[in-house]
């Protein structure tokens, strides 16, 4: 399964982006534009990025050529089919932000998944955040070996773990999972017998073991849909059989029954 676009986090704080129309659509990019830094200019600017907001068609497509051709990336407000990149529903607990995007299937579906995750999101999770920016030295310290660090924060983030994001924590939290937290095993292999092709299916064991493994062997049958749900960089590996040796951290071995 290919994705219809790339999610990226631009900053463009200081940054010239063009923006042309007028009225309601217009000057809500503006405030989108404004919140992130953005220098908002007009179109014979040099820039990167542009937000087209005109609501003339010959206008909006005349001057979407104009900036095509200077290799502007061009946003065309409700003209998904012309947009080279697209802005998402934003929900904001700086530093974290969290984007919600459609491919510009509809913007109001982006905005009511925002609305139904602002109430689960608690608003301390972007002092959890700061704190694990803070103390990242003194990880690093307690866990000098990567995968290991990793681990240890997924096991602290899990559901009911000392570090559940979807719980309120302070500053301190995080320094007292550092002193606190357990040593484990350097490696793990599980085994996962999987009852159907459907992704929410999945247990939750099994979903968080996906979100989390180094790499993933798995028979050929397993669909690609829930392949989809392990880690992007994790390593994906076709096999008849588990593997004899799995190698550090976690490693799952799937098959459909």
């Amino acid at each position: 399964m290919t994705w219809p676009s790339l999610p990226l986090f631009m900053t463009v704080a200081g940054r010239p982006v063009i923006l042309l129309g007028e009225g309601e659509a217009a000057d809500a990019k503006r405030r989108l534009l404004e919140r992130a830094g953005a220098v908002v200019v007009g179109e014979e600017a040099q820039a990167m990025l542009a937000i087209v907001a005109l609501e003339d068609e010959g206008e909006a497509e005349a001057a979407m050529a104009r900036l095509k051709a200077r290799g502007v990336l061009v946003n065309a407000v409700d003209r998904p089919a012309h947009c080279d990149f697209t802005l998402p529903a934003i929900i904001d607990r700086d530093p974290v932000l969290i984007a919600i995007g459609t491919g510009g299937a509809s913007a109001g579906l982006a905005a009511a998944l925002r609305q139904r995750l602002e109430v689960l999101l608690p608003s301390t999770l972007g002092l959890l955040a700061s704190a694990l920016r803070d103390e990242r030295k003194e990880m690093r310290r307690r866990w000098p070996d990567a995968t290991e660090r990793r681990q240890q924060l997924a096991r602290a983030m899990t559901a009911g773990g000392l570090l559940d994001p979807l719980d309120r924590h302070n500053h301190e939290d995080v320094w007292d999972w550092i002193l606190t937290a357990k040593e484990e095993a350097g490696s793990r292999f599980v085994t996962h017998k999987l009852h159907s092709p459907d992704p929410d299916d999945l247990t939750v064991r099994q979903a968080r073991e996906l979100a989390s493994a180094d790499r993933v062997y798995h028979q050929a049958t397993v669909p690609s849909a829930i392949l989809d749900r392990a880690r992007a960089d994790a390593a994906r590996i076709v096999c008849a059989a588990p593997p004899v040796t799995p190698g550090p951290g976690l490693t799952l071995y799937m098959e459909m029954l």
